[in-house]
């Protein structure tokens, strides 16, 4: 079950990820959300990779014919697969091993989509200056503490409040 999880986890993924390949902005700039929402719940996008790095025009202009091109080439969503999933979890009977063999075939596929976008991002990386790449890698470093500043904090106020709620057995005893 512990394997499961993740794999099931997985599979929500790409409906933020396929959509966020055929979304464009209104000047016609590809861009890497459906909307706002996925960049508010945190999801990294291109957009955000490159933010606070002056681009010139040509390496805008190679950056979208490589989005263009990653549009075509990306693995589509499997929606039948989806399909499949919804049918298999309101069942009346859960049947484990048919979702696990169903959320490990969705992850593959989403790894595949990911793989793509990773070498995508690459290409694009590469198109940048020395100066461009030391100022995403400080970004980059900003994110990495903030999200380890979070995470830190997240689990503080866990213990607290695991600390603070009493145990079923705690709770059994008082009514005794």
């Amino acid at each position: 079950m512990h394997k499961v999880t993740p794999l099931v986890l997985a599979t929500l993924l790409p409906l933020s990820t396929g959509m966020a390949w055929g979304a464009e902005t209104a000047a016609g700039e590809p861009a890497w959300h459906h909307n706002d929402s996925l960049l508010k719940n945190g999801y990294v996008n291109n957009e955000m990779m490159f933010d606070g790095v002056s681009l010139t025009e040509e390496q805008r202009q190679q950056m979208r014919d490589l989005m263009h091109q990653a549009r075509r080439d990306l693995p589509r969503i499997n929606v039948a697969e989806m399909e499949t999933m919804h049918r298999l979890i309101i069942a009346k009977d859960f049947d484990q091993n048919a979702v696990q063999a169903q959320a490990e075939k969705m992850a593959r596929e989403q790894v595949a989509r990911q793989v793509e976008m990773a070498r995508v991002r690459n290409l694009m990386y590469n198109l940048l200056t020395d100066d461009q790449k030391a100022v995403l890698a400080h970004r980059h470093q900003q994110r990495m503490d903030q999200l380890q500043q979070m995470q830190q904090t997240q689990q503080h106020n866990a213990q607290r409040m695991s600390e603070l709620q009493p145990t079923s057995a705690q709770k059994l005893s008082t009514k005794e």
